[in-house]
């Protein structure tokens, strides 16, 4: 499966950015999707995931109660909802697809978009 995901930007702290990944390929309903992020200078850092059906997500700490993770498996996207930005949300965001949810949640993917630059300015 493919993925491409858009949407990344400048954004002032406390703004918002709706993230898309565009799946083609392969059968999306087959797979969990996740969003994970790379900082300038860190480790990559799991996001949020969404279960096949978009019936379950997972939310890193950090994130949880800004973002929300969504997807649209007519239009085979899913979406990444980022609220209340801070600096620190700063990164390059990407998206990707694995056949087991739990794989998602330890940072690792079989499938891997590009990633869309965030930056938060202050």
């Amino acid at each position: 499966v493919l993925l491409q995901a858009s949407g990344g930007g400048l954004v002032q702290a406390g703004g918002f950015l709706r993230l898309s990944c565009a799946a083609s390929g392969g059968t999306t309903t087959n797979y969990h999707m996740g969003w994970f992020r790379q900082a300038p200078g860190k480790e990559r850092e799991f996001v949020a995931a969404i279960g096949r059906s978009g019936g379950t997500t997972y939310y890193a700490d950090s994130v949880e109660g800004r973002f929300t993770i969504s997807r649209d498996n007519v239009k085979s996207t899913v979406y990444l909802q980022l609220n209340s930005l801070k600096p620190e949300d700063t990164a390059v965001y990407y998206c990707a697809a694995d056949q087991f949810y739990s794989a998602l949640r330890n940072n690792v993917a079989g499938y891997w978009g590009k990633g869309t630059l965030v930056t938060v300015s202050s």
